[in-house]
């Protein structure tokens, strides 16, 4: 019991770090993979929605020098006053809508055929957006976007309520529709992430601090650090393959995956709703 209870504890924190950045649904892949092994309860969604954590500080970490000079040039530099509202202005309306619908949406939306279509569709737009991005971007840095795009990217954000959308995918592929470069809208969505995931994260424990006990702290604490090392390696990763290659191929995953997590409801290997 004591190998399995780790062993899960491990494999998700590995799962939420791989998958958190990738436009391929962290939620989907969670959810199917604690369903494999037999793991659920609110306990274990509180746990998920933690590690999350784990996987921005892996953000910090990599964007830290930009981060830290924002900080430092808040009073006076209209450069960092303008990223900050940006980065405001897109995290707001998720959390307006999250706050307004989030109930309904776990009550009514958190099962095998919504999430199964939301990763096939979300693999569609990817592909239609690839083929739309072949002309000339118009913003080409983060700090070239207006509050405008921001508010515009973080609309797109709030998809992401919806599970299977993927967080990263609505951002970076929506940013991509609304002029953005390939590089500006994966750098932005990760800058984003911060607020988001982080207010994620301390208001889940906080409204579901009675299902946490201090004994659960170590396993907590293993899949957080987890998930911020495989989130690490893969962000790298990210950045690297944005540079020359296109989304498409996450595309085609989506779809795959989409059709796996239907299957596998289908057939019975996968408890999806407690």
């Amino acid at each position: 019991m004591a190998i399995d209870f780790w062993t899960s504890a491990l494999v998700l924190g590995v799962v939420e770090g791989v998958t958190e950045f990738l436009p391929i649904s962290s939620t989907g892949h969670l959810i199917l993979t604690s369903g494999l092994m037999g793991w659920g309860g609110d306990k274990v969604k509180v746990f998920e929605i933690a590690i999350q954590t784990g996987a921005i500080f892996a953000v910090m970490l990599i964007y830290w020098q930009r981060l830290w000079s924002t900080v430092r040039g808040l009073p006076s530099q209209p450069q960092a006053q303008a990223f900050t509202r940006n980065v405001l202005v897109a995290f707001f309306p998720a959390v307006i809508l999250g706050l307004a619908f989030g109930k309904a949406i776990k009550a009514h939306l958190f099962n095998a055929h919504t999430v199964a279509l939301a990763l096939i569709v979300g693999g569609l737009v990817i592909l239609w957006a690839e083929r739309r991005q072949q002309g000339q971007a118009r913003v080409n840095s983060v700090d070239e976007m207006s509050a405008l795009d921001a508010l515009k990217v973080g609309l797109a954000q709030c998809l992401a309520l919806i599970p299977g959308t993927s967080r990263s995918g609505a951002t970076i592929i929506g940013g991509m529709w609304f002029g953005l470069s390939r590089q500006t809208a994966t750098d932005f969505s990760f800058y984003l992430a911060i607020p988001t995931l982080i207010g994620a994260g301390v208001y889940s424990l906080y409204k579901d601090r009675a299902l946490v006990a201090w004994d659960d702290a170590a396993w907590f604490a293993v899949g957080t650090v987890v998930a911020f090392v495989s989130a690490w390696f893969v962000v790298k990763w990210l950045l690297r393959y944005v540079a020359t290659h296109s989304f498409a191929p996450f595309g085609w995953y989506r779809i795959v995956f989409g059709a796996l997590v239907l299957l596998s409801s289908e057939l019975g290997w996968v408890q999806w709703v407690d």
